[in-house]
This record gives C-alpha cells, sequence and structure tokens, in this order.
C-alpha cells in the first residue's frame, strides 16, 4: 500500500471516529431531553393515604415479659407454670407469654404448656404462644387465643412462601428471637411483625440483633423492636439449692428486661395489637424507668404522635420529645442518644424527677425517615433478680420508631 493510500485511510478512520463521538453525544444529549431510556421502577414515589394516627390518651401502659420456658421445655429446671405467673405478678407484670420450646412435645403445645392446670391466672394476662423452634432459627408465636401451633410447626422445614401462608391463615403475630448468633433467624423479615432486639439481662450481646433492626427499618419494613429475658431457670426454693441455674435466676429471669407497650385496653387482644402496631418500650428490668418517644408536627405545644405512629412528612420542621417516666434515680444523669436512619443523630443529658429532652429536625420529603431512642444512666434495682443490674450494665431502656412516609403496607 503506497503512502498516498495510508494517508486516506487514516483520514477515513479519523471522520468515522469523529461522526461515532457525534452519534454518541447525540445519544446522550437525548437521555438529557428526556427520550426514552432506563428509569428505575423501584425509585420512590408518592405513597397513598397513611391510616389516622391513634390517640395519645385512650391507652394503657402495661409491661410484661414475651420470651420465657417453664417445665415443660426440657432443658429448663425448677420452673413450673405457677412459679412464672406467680413472680410475675409479685413484680408488677400486667401480661406474659410463657414460650416453651415446640419441637420438645413435636409441635403440640396446645396439649402441654396450654393444657397445664397452673396455665391461668386472675391478674396478669396470658398470651398463647410458644417457641418456634427449627434448623433454621427461633421465633415467638404472640396470640390472644388458642391456635392451631402444629400448623406452623409442621411447615418450619418448608420454604418461606409456605410458612407466611399458614402463618397468614392462622393469624398470629411471629417474632424473630435472638436474631444473631447462633440461633439466628434464617426466614425471611417480610413474614414477622417484631424481632427480639434485647434479648436478656446480657446487654451487649445484644449489638449485632440492633444492627440487624436498623437493617430491617431501613429497607421499609415497619419492624417492632422488643425484648425477653429466654428465663430458662427458675429462682431457688431454698438456699441450698444454690446451683448454677439458680445463679441464672438471680441473674436473668422475668422482666430483664421488660416489655412496656401502650395497649388501647387491659386486654391480651389489645396488648398484641400495640406490639404489632409498635407503641412499644423496653426498659432494663419492671422497676426502671419506661422511655417515652412523641413526636409534635406543627409544633403547636401539642404531641401529635408517638412511638410506632407514622406519618406523611411536610417538609417542615418536627419537634420531638423524649420523657423518662417512673422509678428515676434522684440526682442521676440520663444520656438520651437518638439514632436516624439507623445512624446518631445527637446525645442529650436529662435530669430531674420527669427527665425530659426535646429536639427538632425536619423528616426529609420525598423517601423515608425514622427515629428511635436509647436512654443509658444508673441502673435502677431489681431486688428479685439482684445479679441482672451488673449484666445490663448502664443501659436504661429504648423506643421504638417514630415513622414518616413508610409505606402501611409493608
Amino acid at each position: 500500500m503506497t503512502i498516498k493510500n495510508n494517508r486516506k485511510m487514516i483520514l477515513l478512520m479519523g471522520r468515522a471516529r469523529t461522526a461515532l463521538l457525534v452519534i454518541i453525544a447525540g445519544c446522550i444529549g437525548g437521555l438529557a431531553q428526556g427520550q426514552p431510556g432506563h428509569s428505575n421502577p423501584w425509585a420512590p414515589t408518592e405513597i397513598g393515604a397513611l391510616p389516622p394516627i391513634s390517640s395519645l390518651t385512650n391507652g394503657v401502659w402495661l409491661k410484661g415479659e414475651l420470651h420465657v420456658h417453664s417445665r415443660h421445655s426440657k432443658e429448663s429446671s425448677n420452673n413450673p407454670i405457677a412459679k412464672i405467673i406467680a413472680f410475675s405478678k409479685a413484680v408488677g407484670m400486667d401480661y406474659l407469654c410463657i414460650t416453651d420450646h415446640d419441637n420438645h412435645v413435636n409441635g403440640d403445645v396446645a396439649n402441654n404448656t396450654w393444657a397445664d392446670p397452673e396455665f391461668k391466672s386472675d391478674s396478669v394476662l396470658l398470651l398463647y404462644g410458644a417457641e418456634w423452634t427449627t434448623t433454621r432459627g427461633h421465633g415467638n408465636v404472640f396470640s390472644a387465643r388458642p391456635y392451631d401451633h402444629q400448623r406452623l410447626y409442621d411447615v418450619r422445614d418448608q420454604r418461606d412462601v409456605v410458612v407466611g401462608a399458614v402463618k397468614k391463615e392462622l393469624g398470629i403475630h411471629l417474632s424473630a428471637n435472638h436474631p444473631s448468633g447462633k440461633d439466628h433467624f434464617g426466614y425471611s423479615y417480610d413474614m414477622v411483625e417484631s424481632i427480639e432486639v434485647w434479648n436478656s439481662a446480657v446487654w451487649p450481646k445484644n449489638a449485632n440483633a440492633i444492627m440487624i433492626w436498623d437493617d430491617m427499618l431501613s429497607s421499609g419494613r415497619k419492624l417492632t423492636g422488643r425484648g425477653g429475658s429466654d428465663a430458662h431457670h427458675g429462682t431457688p426454693d431454698t438456699p441450698d439449692k444454690a446451683t448454677k441455674n439458680s445463679y441464672q435466676a438471680k441473674a436473668n429471669y422475668v422482666g430483664t428486661p421488660t416489655t412496656w407497650v401502650f395497649a388501647t385496653a387491659r386486654t391480651s387482644q389489645a396488648v398484641v395489637d400495640a406490639l404489632t402496631n409498635g407503641r412499644v418500650c423496653i426498659s432494663a428490668n419492671p422497676y426502671a424507668p419506661r422511655v417515652e418517644f412523641y413526636a409534635d408536627l406543627n409544633q403547636d405545644g401539642k404531641m401529635d404522635m408517638m412511638m410506632g405512629d407514622n406519618a406523611r412528612a411536610t417538609g417542615k420542621p418536627v419537634k420531638f420529645r423524649v420523657q423518662l417516666t417512673g422509678n428515676t434515680v434522684p440526682e442521676g444523669t440520663y444520656t438520651v442518644s437518638i439514632v436516624k436512619n439507623g445512624n446518631a443523630f445527637g446525645t442529650f443529658k436529662a435530669t430531674g424527677k420527669a427527665p425530659t429532652i426535646e429536639f427538632t429536625d425536619t423528616p426529609a420529603t420525598p423517601g423515608r425517615t425514622y427515629y428511635r431512642v436509647v436512654v443509658e444512666g444508673p441502673p435502677t434495682a431489681y431486688p428479685q433478680v439482684p445479679e441482672s443490674m451488673a449484666l445490663s450494665g448502664n443501659m436504661v431502656g429504648l423506643s421504638n420508631p417514630i415513622y414518616f412516609n413508610f409505606d402501611p403496607n409493608f
């Protein structure tokens, strides 16, 4: 090939490259001007009508235990149902769910835990439940009435879509137990209403559970955080029974931690409903102060929302209030930490007879936003379970979130 032909070839290649660049630039310009291209089908869209925010005055605070084992769980000791109920009554519990392992009775909790003559109380609301114990993790069932637990047990090894369908037919509240660690919850969080974010008196071990909770909230799930002692061993009847198990009862028993619900009535169904709706906070023990979390949407001085509520963000600032109610330590200082969308937002100090802090922030619009509260400070004595104070450390309590722009269908 001659030099002249080479020059002609180089010139033609240059012109072709220029033309290609012009075409690419035109395509990019066309997309910028709104011509057909990729669109994200999962991008934030306008949510539909949100349910009305529940009343903040027509309700009652009830405290209880949501994860405890009786003698019907084979590895439990010195813990008959009558002892659990009597202890719960003595420390002021309003409700109780005894959650024995269903695999110990091949799923037949109805003819074991529930059929026990001791399963009765004239003052403590008793929920029907069990610990769904599977190779893919554990979960607790909460129900205001007896249900066919055998059906849930029989599908424990099936795919999530099958389990979810049975759970829906039974009309039960399903909760993920101790979601991290050895018996982590290995099922879809789309089929549970709550998650055990505080298991036992040993607060530090729950760090991974809290992380999972924030992950689930960040994905748009309105998932209630709740507690449970997961106690297996009862308090000793006599001093000479100072065994390892009796020590565990002195360090971790009913109420370590305690789950509070703001219920519309003092009934078992109202307890389950409050748990489902997220009107829930957790305290280190039955005597520790309760964490209450509210929001004033229009800053008129009147609180419009509380934890568990979901409102539409307006683009205007919202005033939030955190208050501790109950047995606060005189002259004690409490550290109130605000978590926004899984990240630290602010830290405040609260003192006095009714420690209270307020802060203001503007929830994003569009997009989801949630706020939740963690409170640390001087521990509250629990005389019946004295060693629990050391295990809980400075952890006092936590709230469930207040939500903005969360899809009510999820």
